[in-house]
């Protein structure tokens, strides 16, 4: 060894402040979505996850879990990139074989790999890490009163149980490969792909066949029993249910082969490999789309106090979803009204011809308080972003029953033949995809044929609610003066 001069030792110490000056600090990054900023991240692009989760039976401890991620770099290198991911412990990380490091950072973490990554070259990313059940903030896991758990990951939850590039615009193939107790039944999206029995464990693999956002993963593991049926064209139609409530939730529960058929009829063939219900056995208040898998309270399924047709209605909005959110994906949070405006729409129809209430009555009773709405939470396609109660404050009526009165508006200036047309065409066109609003408003101009820029543009991102096409008699309320909201 040969000891270096004072003057040496004064030069490599000043060289290398510079070079860690120059390095910016770890920070929170974001793709650029209005509302949720810091969700996505650049640089590079999500082909597939694969999860294997090792559940112990008790639904208050962290799971053991492994998250593996193939991407494609699309900067010209990486020397460090994001995920989004909090809530869990990293244990250890590796970027293609070799060990990486990890930085913390807000609901980031930032992985610096051994080697940059250049352009074009595979990401192959290994993270051992915790999935806690509860933490300050909302986990996408519910825990159920049987003991189990289950997914309801949207908007921003599923980053709290797995690291993602958490944003719907960037879609990928899914595999799980969940270790639970051999007595509980692990299902999750996509279809079974093996089962091995190992002492008293049992291990269930399931692959989704088609591309999915993160915020519509589902895992549950639970006390359950799975109901086979078949579908529309041997779809595979496959119910999750508490064992115990089996019975009491046959009958609604076998409904879907007709509800599927129905939408078919309407958008055309369903466009994922498989499809079914799951009652959780928990109270949380909302339904909710997770892909091939649609997350339902069995308290609501099996209340008395609902008819049957506004459940089973809620039922197509889920399933509507599977076509428009699921297939097709929002491009950017604020396209949400693409997702919830098209499943309300068939929700409303199917309650109608189910003996429910009138959809032209849902229609004007909608397009009476739009302009309260979108003063209280923006227009449909421009929402105000999330309040201090979180995520949850981006689903209002004005992406619901407000944008279901921007399809509506939309049939009446078109016709009803066009308006069918433009919704086949636009699931078709971007099957397995994500589009933009700017892209619905395209597509339903060409193919009405008229030019409907101004007219679609003054719906979706008014401050006040347009004239309805064909009804000069309706009217909106006066809007809630500002500060006075309820």
């Amino acid at each position: 060894m040969v000891k270096p001069s004072a003057t040496a030792t004064a030069v490599a110490v000043t060289s290398l402040a510079l070079v860690a000056a120059s390095i910016p600090a770890p920070t929170p990054l974001g793709i650029g979505d209005r509302l949720f900023p810091e969700l996505g991240n650049p640089g590079y692009d999500v082909l597939s996850y694969d999860i294997a989760l090792r559940y112990s039976g008790d639904n208050t401890k962290a799971l053991q879990t492994r998250t593996k991620i193939e991407a494609e770099v699309t900067e010209a290198s990486l020397d460090r990139f994001n995920l989004d991911f909090a809530n869990g412990k990293v244990r250890s990380a590796h970027v293609n074989g070799e060990p990486a490091k990890v930085v913390e950072a807000g609901e980031d973490i930032v992985i610096t790999p051994a080697t940059p990554v250049g352009r074009g070259t595979p990401l192959h990313i290994d993270i051992r890490h915790t999935s806690p059940t509860k933490a300050e903030k909302p986990s996408g896991w519910i825990r159920t009163k049987q003991g189990g758990l289950a997914m309801a990951n949207q908007a921003d939850a599923a980053h709290r149980v797995f690291p993602s590039n958490d944003h719907p615009s960037d879609k990928a193939l899914f595999t799980f490969r969940i270790t639970a107790p051999k007595e509980l039944t692990a299902v999750t999206n996509g279809l079974p792909v093996a089962k091995v029995h190992h002492g008293g464990n049992t291990t269930w693999t399931y692959r989704a066949g088609e591309p999915m956002a993160t915020e519509l993963a589902q895992v549950s593991i639970d006390r359950s029993e799975v109901i086979h049926r078949s579908g529309p064209h041997g779809l595979p139609v496959r119910d999750v249910v508490p064992a115990k409530h089996r019975k009491a939730l046959e009958p609604l529960l076998a409904k879907t082969p007709e509800q599927l058929a129905w939408m078919e009829r309407r958008v055309g063939r369903y466009p994922l490999e498989t499809y079914g219900v799951l009652a959780a056995e928990a109270d949380f208040g909302f339904a909710l789309e997770t892909q091939t898998l649609s997350l339902f309270s069995r308290d609501f399924l099996t209340n008395p106090d609902y008819p049957d047709w506004y459940q089973e209605s809620v039922m197509v909005h889920e399933l509507a979803h599977q076509w428009f959110g699921n297939s097709v994906s929002p491009h950017r949070w604020s396209d949400l009204w693409l997702n919830e405006g098209h499943a309300t729409w068939y929700e409303w129809l199917y309650a109608e011809e189910a003996g429910g209430w009138q959809m032209k009555r849902r229609v004007k009773e909608a397009y009476e308080a739009s302009d309260q709405w979108r003063q209280l939470y923006g227009p449909p396609a421009a929402i105000d972003p999330p309040r201090q109660n979180g995520k949850i404050s981006i689903f209002q009526p004005i992406v619901y029953a407000g944008s279901a009165v921007v399809l509506y508006a939309l049939r009446q200036q078109i016709g009803e033949a066009a308006f069918e047309q433009v919704q086949r065409a636009w699931v078709n066109r971007h099957r397995d995809g994500v589009a933009t609003t700017a892209d619905f408003i395209k597509l339903a101009g060409e193919v009405s044929r008229q030019d409907l820029t101004g007219f679609l543009t003054d719906w979706l991102y008014g401050k006040k609610t347009p004239p309805m096409p064909g009804h000069p008699d309706w009217q909106t309320e006066k809007p809630v003066p500002p500060g006075k909201s309820g």
